[in-house]
């Protein structure tokens, strides 16, 4: 992970620990898919998501528990200016409206 300001994933112990350092690096946005509401408007993401880019995720896998299995998303908008953090469960927790909404995403390759 060059030019990454976040520690190598395996010295990070948590998933707030990922969240924490994405959003000192300006993923402030939370695109959580509960609900299609973000600050009283539509999600972004469902509503435009060939206009946002997966930059980098991260997965947490439960060691005893498969219910803690996660993964991060840190995502941005094609300029770079907007900028936010989707979490989804995978394997038996996943959402089926996070992996069709990820599905969508491209990565970005810059």
């Amino acid at each position: 992970m060059a030019n990454d300001n976040l520690k190598h994933i395996g010295e990070m112990t948590s998933l707030s620990e990922v969240i924490n350092a994405l959003a000192a690096q300006g993923y402030t946005l939370d695109f959580n898919l509960r609900s299609s509401q973000i600050d009283g408007g539509e999600n972004p993401l469902q509503e435009f998501p060939e206009q946002f880019l997966i930059d980098k995720h991260y997965r947490f896998e439960g060691e005893s528990d498969p219910e803690d299995e996660a993964i991060v998303y840190a995502i941005s908008s094609v300029d770079g200016k907007t900028k936010g953090i989707l979490v989804n469960g995978y394997g038996t927790s996943s959402e089926n409206c996070g992996e069709e909404i990820i599905s969508k995403l491209k990565t970005r390759t810059e």
